[in-house]
Formats: structure tokens, C-alpha cells, sequence
């Protein structure tokens, strides 16, 4: 079985000023998941601050994918945005050659996904999901 992160991979999460987005990357930072970013559009230039378990940890918050990667860095994307806006998300992310994108997502609509499939096909990204549960490497991220 692969191994597709470890405690080296910096991630960076789209939607990450959303609920979901908030709850879920306060618990990876809190295990360890080395976070370098957030993508809200509209929201760049921000600072995000954790609660809970990961109370005082900020990131910055970008407008783009592109934004975040370039100036953060990043191997892999989360993705937790509403349904209707998922598979732009996932697009952005291959647009901007992300290795490893996942997505949370559940309920994307089925011809948005042949659209996303159609632009994985020879991309420099590989998906995991829609509708996952996400990944991990126990005891690194």
C-alpha cells in the first residue's frame, strides 16, 4: 500500500474559513498535519486562527490555489466546500499542478464529476474521493 502523505507533506485547505473547513483543520493541526495555508476566495490577504486543540495556531487565508501554492508551498489540498462548488475547487487544485488533492465533499453532482475526470486525465494530480473520509499516516499527519 502507498504511503500519500507523511509529516513532511505541506498541506493547505480550500474552504478553510468555513465550518467544515475550520473544525477539520483545527483537528489536523492538532495531530501533527502540517498546514501551511487556507483558500477562501475573496478572504485573501486574512489571517485564520485556530480553536479547540490547536488554540493560538494561525494561517494565512489566499484568494487562489495558485496564490497559496506559490507562496506557501504545497503537496496536497483538502477540499471542504458545499456541493455546488466542489468541483471548481478540485479543478483549481489540478490547474495549479497540486500532487495529492482530496476531497471531503459529498453529493457533487455526477456531470461535474466527468469534468473533473476529464481534467485529471494526464495532470499532475491525483484525487482522492469525492465523499472520503480523507487520509492518514498514523503517528505523522
Amino acid at each position: 500500500m502507498a504511503i500519500l502523505i507523511d509529516k513532511s507533506t505541506r498541506v493547505i485547505c480550500q474552504g478553510l474559513t468555513g465550518s467544515q473547513g475550520t473544525f477539520h483543520t483545527e483537528q489536523a493541526v492538532a495531530y501533527g498535519t502540517r498546514m501551511t495555508a487556507g483558500v477562501t476566495p475573496g478572504k485573501g490577504g486574512s489571517v485564520w486562527e485556530a480553536g479547540g486543540a490547536a488554540k493560538g495556531k494561525t494561517l494565512p487565508v489566499c484568494d487562489t490555489v495558485a496564490e497559496a501554492r506559490t507562496t506557501y508551498g504545497a503537496d496536497a489540498s483538502v477540499i471542504y466546500v458545499p456541493p455546488p462548488f466542489a468541483a471548481d475547487s478540485i479543478l483549481e487544485a489540478i490547474a495549479a499542478e497540486i500532487p495529492l488533492i482530496i476531497c471531503i465533499t459529498e453529493g457533487i453532482p455526477v456531470l461535474d464529476m466527468v469534468t473533473v475526470k476529464r481534467a485529471l486525465d494526464g495532470s499532475k494530480s491525483r484525487l482522492v474521493g469525492p465523499n472520503c473520509p480523507g487520509v492518514i499516516t498514523p503517528g505523522e499527519c
